[in-house]
């Protein structure tokens, strides 16, 4: 299992809770102040995973305001970058001479060797935080400093991609060994990277380690957001990635299955949620698969029986005695 410890404020006095909570941040992290209309009474579920040196920060507190100082900076920097997926709730940070606001479903990134302020919204703030060392960063020296403090959309791309693996890594870490939290964090820091590089246009600024790495998972991102798309194809990936079709081939052979394949299983996995959908049990199983891909009825009657081992109809009415079961 990954190392994980556990804050919350109901284990802890009301009048301490303010001040523990500052205390634990300070050293998880650095020296920081904290401020909060809610100190009196504060509220706050917060975990830290260990992944090698990559810190993991999944909580959700009341409104707060951090601040970084210069004198702080002087008194302790651990030199590591930050990032922060908002999952509910808003946020401002100021750095320097840079202000930007973050609403959900958005990153915000910091640096601790620059002064900084952050304030959350008037309501409570539901966040996934990322800390890694900055010379783990696998990229081209002055090129994260640039995209520090930028807007980042977890809703699309390689943000939502990063986004789907935080909060699928902190859902649950005991399928985890302990063993799998330093290869988790060199995952999780290659994937920071192709943000930040995405976020500067500059994808040649990753190491060629990384980008090795990380081409793999952005074509899947790449699939999975264009497979309603009919001209989704072999040739078409490759072009939109600015590589060979045999190379193309040759990373999903490295993965153990093909681009044809991964492709269909992801549509038949699309498709079988929708039958298993409540709001869509009046959609015919012909549309859900023509919105799949699947233009001939019998080809994907016969995917999804190979894939699931009942045809379609049938999991379908599976599904829903299931669900009427589970209500009663």
């Amino acid at each position: 299992m990954l190392v994980e410890t556990v804050f919350r404020s109901e284990d802890v006095p009301a009048a301490e809770r303010f001040a523990c909570y500052r205390e634990l941040m300070s050293l998880a992290y650095a020296p920081i102040e904290l401020r909060s209309d809610h100190a009196a009474d504060f509220r706050v579920h917060q975990r830290l995973v260990r992944l090698g040196a990559v810190s993991v920060w999944p909580g959700e507190f009341q409104p707060l305001v951090f601040r970084r100082t210069p004198k702080l900076i002087r008194q302790s920097d651990p030199e590591v970058y930050q990032l922060t997926l908002v999952l509910k709730g808003s946020g401002r940070l100021t750095l320097g001479r840079q202000e930007a606001t973050v609403d959900a479903y958005e990153f915000h990134s910091n640096d601790s060797s620059r002064p900084s302020e952050t304030w959350t919204g008037q309501e409570p703030t539901g966040i996934v935080g990322v800390e890694f060392p900055k010379a783990q960063l696998p990229l081209m020296r002055g090129r994260a400093d640039r995209a520090i403090g930028r807007r980042m959309s977890a809703k699309e791309g390689v943000g939502a991609l990063l986004a789907q693996f935080l909060t699928q890594l902190t859902r649950s870490t005991d399928q985890y060994t302990l063993d799998d939290g330093p290869r988790l964090g060199t995952v999780l820091t290659d994937l920071v990277a192709a943000l930040f590089a995405h976020t500067l246009a500059a994808e040649k600024s990753l190491t060629p380690e990384a980008h090795g790495r990380t081409l793999p998972l952005l074509i899947q991102a790449f699939i999975q957001q264009h497979l309603r798309d009919p001209d989704l194809t072999p040739p078409s990936i490759a072009a939109a990635h600015h590589i060979s079709l045999s190379y193309l081939h040759r990373l999903f052979q490295d993965e153990g299955t093909t681009v044809a394949s991964w492709i269909r299983r992801q549509r038949l996995e699309r498709a079988r949620h929708n039958l298993t959908d409540p709001a869509l049990r009046d959609v015919p199983i012909h549309s859900i698969a023509a919105c799949w891909g699947f233009a001939h009825p019998t080809d994907f009657s016969r995917a999804f029986r190979t894939a699931y081992g009942l045809p379609p109809k049938d999991y379908r009415k599976r599904a829903a005695h299931s669900a009427a079961q589970t209500r009663g």
